[in-house]
C-alpha cells in the first residue's frame, strides 16, 4: 500500500522501509525531474509575469497588471518570451529535490516524532540548505526573464542562456555576484519551506488521506495547492526585495546597497502595495503547479506500483519548490 498520511505520495522515493528494490532507486532521480519539470512547464509563464511586475520601473511601468503583462509579452515578445529563463530552473530542479528530500526526511527522523511543528523545523531547515543551489539558479533565471523586454528579436544579446550567464557574472563579480541575494533567498526560504510542509500535514490529516480513499488524489492536490499558496503567502514581501536586488544593475545603474536600503527605497517611492506587486500571478500560479506536480508523480507511482509490487513505506517528506515552482 502506497501511504498517504502526511507524506503524500512521493514518501515511496527512497524513504521506504525495507527499502525498495534497486529498479525502483533508479527511477528515483527520474520520477524527481520528471514531476518537477510538469511543475515548471505550467508555472514558468507565471513567474516570468511576475518578476516583470515585481521589477518594472514605476514611474515608466510597462504593464497595468498581471493579465496586461500577459498580453504584452505575447505581443511583443511571442509565446517564448513567457519561457525566458526557464533552463535555469530545468537545470536545478533535480538537485534542489534531491538536497530537500534528503534533509528534510533526515532532520524528521532526527527530531523524532512527526508532529506539525517538526514538520515545520523540518521544512525550514530544507529550505535554508537548499538556498545554496536556488539563490545562484533564480539569480540566472530573473536575468534572463528581463532581458529583451519588449523586443520580437533582440537587438542585444548579453546572455546565450542561464548556464552563459552565471559565468559570465562569475567572470565580472566572483562568487558574490553569482550569489547575489543570497540572504534574502535564505529569509524567504527557510519559512516558506516550514509552512508549506506544516499547512500540508494539517491539510492531510484534516482531510483524511488514506491510500483506501477513492478521494485521496483530489485531496492531495486540494493539500498541496493550498499548501503552495500558504508558503508564497507567508513571504511574498521578501521575495519582492529579492526579485529586485537580483535585478539590480541589469540597465547598468545599481539603486540598492541591501535589503534595508532595497526595502527603504521600495516603500518610500512607491507605499506599502509594493510588497504585493506580482502576488495575482503568484497565487494563479501556486495551484497549477502544485497540481501537475502532484498529478506526474501519482501516475509514476502508480505505475510502478503495479510494476515492482511497492512494500509499505514510513511517513516521508513531499516537495513542491515554493521558491521556482
Amino acid at each position: 500500500m502506497l501511504c498517504t498520511h502526511t507524506s503524500g505520495w512521493w514518501s515511496c522515493l527512497g524513504c521506504c522501509s525495507p527499502r525498495p528494490r534497486e529498479k525502483l532507486q533508479s527511477n528515483n532521480h527520474g520520477i524527481c525531474f520528471v514531476s518537477g519539470a510538469a511543475g515548471v512547464l505550467v508555472g514558468h509563464p507565471f513567474d516570468t509575469v511576475k518578476v516583470r511586475l515585481q521589477v518594472q520601473n514605476v514611474e515608466k511601468p510597462l504593464y497595468r497588471g498581471t493579465f496586461h503583462c500577459f498580453q504584452s509579452i505575447i505581443k511583443q515578445e511571442s509565446a517564448f518570451g513567457l519561457y525566458k529563463g526557464i533552463g535555469s530552473p530545468m537545470m536545478g530542479l533535480t538537485f534542489i529535490n534531491a538536497l530537500v528530500f534528503g534533509v528534510q526526511g533526515n532532520t524528521l527522523r532526527a527530531l523524532g516524532k512527526d508532529t506539525p511543528l517538526n514538520q515545520f523545523l523540518a521544512g525550514s531547515a530544507a529550505g535554508a540548505i537548499q538556498c545554496v543551489i536556488c539563490c545562484p539558479m533564480e539569480l540566472a533565471k530573473t536575468r534572463m526573464q528581463l532581458q529583451g523586454t519588449g523586443e520580437y528579436k533582440l537587438k542585444t544579446k548579453n546572455y546565450k542562456n542561464s548556464l552563459d550567464c552565471l559565468i559570465k557574472i562569475y567572470q565580472k563579480e566572483g562568487l558574490r555576484g553569482i550569489n547575489r541575494g543570497m540572504v534574502s533567498t535564505f529569509i524567504r526560504e527557510t519559512p516558506s519551506f516550514g509552512f508549506y510542509f506544516l499547512t500540508y500535514d494539517c491539510m492531510t490529516r484534516y482531510l483524511g488521506c488514506e491510500a483506501e480513499d477513492s478521494y485521496v488524489i483530489p485531496k492531495l492536490l486540494f493539500s498541496g495547492g493550498m499548501s503552495g499558496i500558504v508558503s508564497w503567502l507567508s513571504t511574498y514581501p521578501m521575495d519582492v526585495i529579492k526579485s529586485r536586488l537580483q535585478a539590480d544593475g541589469v540597465g547598468g545603474v545599481t539603486q540598492y546597497n541591501g535589503i534595508l536600503d532595497c526595502i527603504r527605497k521600495s516603500y518610500h517611492e512607491e507605499g506599502w502595495r509594493v510588497f504585493t506587486r506580482g502576488l495575482t500571478s503568484t497565487l494563479l500560479r501556486a495551484f497549477p503547479v502544485n497540481a501537475a506536480t502532484f498529478a506526474t508523480v501519482t501516475v509514476f507511482l502508480m505505475y510502478m506500483k503495479s510494476e515492482d509490487n511497492l512494500p509499505e513505506c514510513e511517513p516521508g517528506p513531499v516537495i513542491h519548490q515554493p521558491s521556482s515552482l
